[in-house]
């Protein structure tokens, strides 16, 4: 499959697969704000990305970001819909007590990507929906299910 991108600066990288075996591409920073009122980083990819119809792009943090550094995506998971036509950037906050950032390497990626199917689905109001043997118990629910 395709993912056409475009770079709106010369000095944008296009995301790269590390390993062949890869489940995302690697997203790198063309340049970065750190925002003190809300304790942030908000790096600039200067990429814009053509996510086909029915189709979306997640954004997710690199795990060596949290166990080395406690850094992590603000807001977990980015979902870029097929619809945006803007450059992608990622904020960044870290999760140490201190609050101190580590210095960040700009030639290293700051987050990863990955193409998903998204259909939309049809949403029908309904008076009843079907019961589970699970029902409505929720959290921790299952911690104590018999094998």
């Amino acid at each position: 499959m395709q993912l056409n991108v475009k770079r709106t600066s010369p000095a944008a990288v296009l995301p790269t697969y590390a390993t062949p075996g890869a489940a995302c591409f690697d997203i790198y920073p063309t340049d970065f704000e750190y925002d003190e009122k809300i304790n942030a980083v908000i790096f600039e990819t200067d990429l814009i990305f053509e996510i086909p119809e029915g189709y979306a792009l997640m954004i997710y943090s690199r795990s060596g970001q949290g166990f080395k550094n406690d850094t992590r995506l603000s807001n977990c998971v980015g979902v870029i819909d097929s619809d945006y036509t803007g450059a992608v950037k990622v904020k960044l906050v870290c999760d140490r007590p201190t609050g101190e950032y580590p210095d960040f390497d700009m030639k290293k990626a700051i987050a990863q990507a990955m193409l998903v199917q998204a259909p939309q689905a049809v949403l029908t109001e309904v008076d009843t929906v079907k019961e589970t043997a699970r029902g409505a118990n929720g959290f921790g629910s299952t911690d104590n299910k018999k094998a």
